[in-house]
């Protein structure tokens, strides 16, 4: 098992410093923008940091990054931390009127991107935004390339970041336009990760591919930070797309992943998918049971860890051990991080959130612990809403916890929709759909009806490698029916190609609303 970074650094430039120092020629990044050593990775950073301290950044300030998963994010990331400023990741997908909102909201003084991103201009797209906040001073905008910042002009400009600043503030990708700022400390983030790569038992010569986009704290914290207080190598790409990743996965022989449920989902139904030429063994999913098993008997991934976790804590809450027996870690029973507290609490009745219940019953997680946020940053009202005076948030998650104080997430509070006075986690429904042979990606929201309240409506993207049409969609509601109590069996099913038109986070989950309100026009339920 790993140690955590040596002597347990607390900060982000430490645990940097402390892995070129530990494995200097071990290879610390492969991906878009090239392939390299701690060592060298150590340089670009130092190099980068120079540049960004003579064009001005100081110490505070807050810098925007907008660019793709690649050398350039990862060295830009770690300099910002060098000199004690706050990186505020922004999302590739956003548009003008999104990236304006952050720009103003988080007080950006530096923008830092590359010139084209997957035909983008993105300093075209940076001053459709500007243009939008008039009232705000415009930030500069930094255009890194592999001529710029030019050699190091001598010694980086700083002084020691501390454990409790702010290194983060990361914007909720969530379901709404303009989503709050989350403000991660160092040591939140550090500890967060060195917690997951001991679960994980991340060791220095594991290749790990994630995907995850770096502008989301399961990039930041999950995927950079991991490898940087293991010594793993970290691989990415600059998009998903599923046959590519197979594809790297089998050439570079990695041997750890992550992801959540639609991003295996994906893969598990490439045809290009060969589990024969694959060397993984483990790593991390967001992922139900019918896609644990999957991952575990498919992929071959026999130590893979269930986790659970949200941006507001740093972000990982609970996470299975890689020893832990297979049942609980394919069903899902996480134990808490270390230094993290989790209890449940009621959500209905006269008081719902004041009733902590106890092993065994239903009701919203909340969380306690040293990688919970500081707050949304500049937003008290929005913070007090969700972080009471004792330090427990609010997570909006419903979860079970068992005897052994294991936590189960069952699905979103805000998700579930009553069926007739039944509530219905739409988890349960995509678990049963999941479990189809035809079946890609299943998604499950509640529309109304006028007798039931509610019912629910399934939107499946079958496998590739099945024939358009072969499976219908009675078929479908006929084999929930058969292993689902009768509130739950789907009213509608209607198969779609995708759900990228209908409402895709950048982190790969399909957003609930947004797939709301496209059913209730399809289905003429809108009027």
């Amino acid at each position: 098992m790993i140690d955590g970074g040596g002597s347990g650094a607390a900060t982000i430039p430490d645990a940097l410093a402390e892995a070129v120092a530990r494995w200097p020629d071990g290879e610390a990044f492969v991906g878009p923008g090239g392939r390299v050593t701690w060592r060298q990775l150590g340089a670009e950073v130092d190099r980068t940091a120079a540049g960004l301290a003579a064009a001005g950044v100081m110490p505070g300030d807050h810098v925007g990054l907008l660019m793709g998963n690649g050398l350039d994010w990862v060295r830009s990331f770690y300099a910002l931390a060098r000199l004690r400023a706050v990186t505020v990741p922004l999302s590739t997908r956003f548009k003008p009127a999104e990236l304006a909102f952050c720009l103003g909201q988080a007080r950006i003084t530096t923008v830092v991107c590359v010139e084209r991103l997957l035909g983008i201009d993105l300093p075209g797209l940076i001053a459709d935004g500007v243009a939008l906040v008039p009232d705000r001073p415009a930030p500069r905008v930094l255009v890194l390339d592999r001529a710029w910042p030019g050699p190091m002009p001598g010694a980086v400009p700083t002084s020691a970041a501390r454990p409790s600043e702010t290194a983060l503030i990361q914007y909720t990708s969530g379901t709404t336009a303009f989503p709050k700022g989350v403000m991660l400390t160092h040591a939140a983030m550090v500890g967060n990760a060195r917690g997951a790569a001991r679960r994980i038992g991340v060791q220095p010569d594991d290749r790990y591919l994630s995907v995850r986009p770096y502008y989301h704290v399961a990039g930041t914290t999950l995927s950079l930070l991991v490898s940087v207080v293991s010594g793993c190598c970290l691989l990415t790409v600059e998009r998903f797309e599923p046959g590519a990743v197979l594809a790297l996965l089998a050439d570079e022989r990695c041997t750890l992943t992550s992801g959540n449920d639609t991003i295996f989902l994906m893969l598990l139904g490439h045809p290009d998918l060969d589990a024969g030429r694959l060397h993984l063994r483990g790593g991390w999913a967001a992922a139900g049971p019918e896609v644990m098993a999957q991952i575990v008997e498919v992929l071959g991934a026999t130590g893979m860890c269930n986790a659970y976790g949200l941006s507001e804590a740093a972000p990982n809450v609970a996470m299975s051990w890689a020893h832990d027996p297979l049942a609980l870690r394919v069903e899902g029973w996480l134990p808490p991080q270390d230094g993290v507290e989790v209890r449940i609490v009621e959500t209905e009745g006269v008081d719902p959130g004041d009733q902590v219940l106890g092993p065994g019953h239903t009701g919203e997680i909340q969380v306690r612990g040293t990688s919970v946020m500081q707050g949304y940053f500049d937003q008290p009202e929005a913070t007090a809403a969700v972080l009471d005076a004792e330090g427990w948030l609010r997570t909006g998650d419903l979860g079970v916890l068992d005897a052994e104080g294991r936590l189960r997430m069952v699905g979103r509070l805000k998700d579930v929709f009553r069926v007739g006075g039944e509530n219905v986690a739409p988890a349960e429904v995509e678990e049963v759909l999941h479990a189809h042979p035809a079946v890609a990606v299943a998604q499950v929201v509640g529309v109304p009806d006028p007798r039931l309240g509610e019912v629910p409506a399934a939107y499946v993207v079958l496998r590739t490698d099945v024939a358009n049409g072969s499976v219908g969609e009675d078929e479908l509601v006929e084999w929930c029916r058969a292993r689902v109590a009768g509130f739950r069996v789907p009213r509608y099913v209607r198969v779609v190609d995708t759900f990228d038109g209908i409402g895709m986070t950048g982190s790969s989950k399909v957003q609930k609303a947004r797939l709301r309100e496209h059913a209730l026009v399809e289905l003429g339920l809108d009027r």
